[in-house]
């Protein structure tokens, strides 16, 4: 990709092969303490953050988007094991020798040299606090009784930039852990049945902790309506983007 851009030309005829890498993808700009952080959304479960000179991946999947052309990673947060969220044709497109990819058990077993965070353990990486918070159901169940999300298997995580706290809740329902959640800033939230959350569990966890902005997110055909709609009266930003 730096060939590219040091030869506008090539650029220009290489934009048909690069497909979605090449499109505008949407960003939003938070303000925190220490400076500008940088969302960019993928699609479905994978997000970019970018913060001073860090480019922080997570969940990237090739379903979400062609990662070929994408920022290399600073590193990398992976919640579960799922093909939708554990990629790894886009882990190899992003990454480099210096790349930490912070990873469930489950998934570190397949990823050389990961760094493992079971759920509540807490770390810093990289000058960033990170939590590993629960990611599992309580009511959602497969036709043999097995939850979709196992509770030990899965992680959301909390990062923190500046003086900003972000909740990516990974694949999970409003499980106790995650209403007991503190001066979170910015969450997302899943949104999609039988898999995660109705919009009405993602209100009640809202209301729980508070978040002041809320992206739903990873929602499918879910109608995003009802919960702008559950959440019209409470003092919580929710901001609608294209994470289906």
């Amino acid at each position: 990709m730096k060939g590219i851009y040091l030869l506008p030309g090539i650029f220009i005829l290489l934009l048909p092969l690069s497909g979605f890498a090449a499109k505008d993808l949407k960003k939003d700009v938070v303000q925190t303490s220490k400076g500008e952080l940088e969302i960019t959304f993928i699609g479905h479960g994978s997000l970019i953050f970018t913060f001073g000179l860090k480019t922080i991946h997570v969940d990237p999947a090739t379903m979400a988007g062609d990662y070929s052309g994408l920022p290399k990673a600073d590193m990398i947060f992976i919640t579960h094991e799922h093909g939708d969220h554990f990629d790894q044709k886009a882990l190899e497109q992003i990454t480099t020798p210096r790349t930490s990819v912070v990873a469930t058990p489950i998934v570190a077993r397949q990823i050389k040299n990961s760094i493992v965070m079971k759920n509540g353990d807490a770390l810093i990486l990289e000058g960033f606090e990170v939590e590993a918070v629960p990611a599992y159901n309580l009511v959602n169940f497969r036709s043999d009784g097995t939850p979709y999300h196992p509770k030990g298997t899965g992680n959301g995580y909390v990062i923190t930039f500046g003086d900003k706290r972000v909740y990516v809740a990974g694949d999970t329902e409003n499980i106790p852990e995650m209403k007991q959640l503190k001066n979170i800033d910015i969450a997302f939230l899943p949104m999609n049945l039988p898999y995660t959350m109705t919009p009405e569990m993602v209100a009640d966890a809202a209301r729980a902790f508070k978040p002041k902005i809320l992206y739903p997110y990873h929602y499918g055909d879910t109608d995003i309506s009802k919960l702008v709609d559950l959440l019209k009266n409470e003092k919580i930003e929710v901001r609608i983007r294209d994470m289906k």
